[in-house]
């Protein structure tokens, strides 16, 4: 028997579509918001909070500066220009430096930053706003955890919403100098700990990225799946970058991964609903079949695309999926790549709150639901 989808419906917007809804919603004197994000070297940084001074939402800031080794002068350049365009737009603010390495180069990123958010109290806040255009995953995924097991037990916020500035030709000329430690992101090992997954057929679901080739090959030889479905962006913006895509990784799908062709998973590069409901229906069609045979169990790994991560997130919150990741070390960006974000398309969830009816299918969590 299947489980009923937690956000199917789901209340989202794209495009031109969300800046009418951020005009007509935040504008609300009734609406008090925090807006988390990053005050990173992303050209994106500001563009939604930006966009909610703008409409004349009442706003406080959260603004996590992530912090790796050894940082370029160019970089560090471009990320304090962007938390001085953040502090002008949100004046009640907090720039708030997170580690993400710790001397011993251990990943604790994730862990620090939910240590943060979770110390922060909601009592006047009527909307969070987590704005992951310029976050990486092994920093959003965490706080977005954290405030949905807190809106789970009673304890605010009562609204919680996701944006995105979507901009593929960006995260294609953001370099990432990738460490050497594959891991789950903090809060996303789902039940691969757990010895009744002990003998789970193992189905990989990375994101294909361009440049990821080398982070996405370790972290096949840390997982060693049964199976992989690589993801693909299709429709995308560009109408080739799902064949540029399947080229660049040809020797890992023919040879290292071994993938038939008829394994491949379309998503829609500005939907992050259309992966979410793929990455679900695949793991309702899983459970039965294997059932019998040790279970199974799917991870991800977004390492490409945003929004197509957003709907990597929805699934793994809403089953206790494992996320596998490789934590960036650093990263290049060539300085002809513009300071400020021009051709970014716009994507929000509307995640937990209002709009929804109660009660709401739960969330799943391997270590205290019965399979």
């Amino acid at each position: 028997m299947t489980r009923p989808w937690r956000w199917d419906p789901c209340i989202a917007h794209s495009g031109a579509e969300v800046v009418n809804f951020i005009n007509d919603y935040f504008a609300g004197k009734d609406r008090n918001v925090l807006v988390i994000a990053g005050a990173g070297f992303d050209p994106r940084a500001g563009v939604i909070s930006t966009q909610l001074a703008a409409a004349g939402a009442r706003l406080r800031g959260l603004f996590f500066q992530e912090i790796r080794p050894k940082p370029s002068t160019g970089l560090v350049s471009r990320a304090n220009n962007n938390a001085s365009a953040l502090t002008t737009a949100v004046p009640d603010h907090e720039i708030v430096p997170v580690e993400i390495f710790g001397t011993d180069l251990a990943v604790v990123g994730g862990r620090n930053v939910a240590s943060f958010v979770g110390s922060q109290t909601f009592e006047d806040i009527t909307d969070v706003v987590v704005d992951v255009s310029a976050l990486s995953v092994g920093t959003s995924f965490p706080t977005i955890r954290l405030l949905v097991e807190r809106i789970q037990k009673g304890k605010g916020p009562p609204n919680l919403h996701l944006f995105v500035a979507h901009d593929p030709a960006l995260d294609g000329a953001i370099q990432t100098v990738a460490s050497d430690s594959p891991g789950y992101v903090h809060g996303f090992k789902g039940g691969l700990t757990l010895d009744k997954f002990g003998g789970a057929a193992k189905l990989w679901l990375p994101q294909l990225a361009t440049g990821k080739r080398a982070a996405l090959g370790r972290l096949h030889e840390f997982l060693t799946p049964h199976d992989t479905c690589p993801i693909l962006p299709f429709p995308a913006r560009d109408p080739r970058l799902g064949d540029a895509l399947a080229e660049e990784f040809l020797s890992e799908l023919e040879s290292a991964w071994s993938v038939d062709t008829r394994d491949i998973v379309y998503a829609d590069e500005q939907d992050p609903l259309d992966l979410y409901r793929t990455i679900l229906r695949l793991d309702d069609l899983r459970k039965p079949v294997f059932s019998e045979v040790g279970g199974s169990v799917l991870v991800l790994s977004p390492l490409g695309s945003k929004v197509m991560a957003l709907g990597a997130l929805m699934a793994a919150l809403e089953r206790d999926l494992p996320v596998a990741y490789l934590e960036a070390l650093g990263y290049d960006l060539d300085a002809s790549v513009p300071t400020a974000a021009d051709s970014t398309h716009l994507v929000h969830i509307w995640l937990e709150g209002d709009a929804y009816p109660q009660p709401r299918p739960p969330l799943y969590n391997e270590r205290t639901n019965a399979s």
